[in-house]
């Protein structure tokens, strides 16, 4: 059985992608890393929202950011994301979300 702990962490993870943008983010940045604008133009909404969502996401480790010049690049956390070159999933260990074909 899972011990409080642990279901409290899965319960954030579930919360942090219980929102469609956040899926949205999540599979978009499955094709590779992206700035806050691109992610903004391919999704079609407001860079704030888009910056929102990240925050969310990087909160929980789903996403990661680094540092390139003035611009900070998101990507997919390996710990929860498989490697480049498979159909891209989220691991949560116990539960499995396919975010596209390979």
């Amino acid at each position: 059985m899972t011990n409080e702990k642990e279901a409290q962490e899965c319960a954030e993870l579930l919360k942090a992608i219980g929102e469609k943008n956040r899926i949205r983010i999540i599979e978009s940045l499955s094709e590779g890393a992206k700035n806050v604008s691109e992610l903004a133009s391919a999704l079609k909404l407001e860079i704030v929202n888009v910056s929102h969502h990240l925050g969310v996401l990087k909160s929980v480790r789903l996403v990661k950011e680094k540092k390139l010049g003035r611009f900070k690049q998101y990507s997919l956390t390996p710990e929860y994301f498989n490697a480049e070159g498979e159909i891209p999933t989220l691991n949560l260990g116990w539960c499995h979300l396919v975010l596209g074909e390979k």
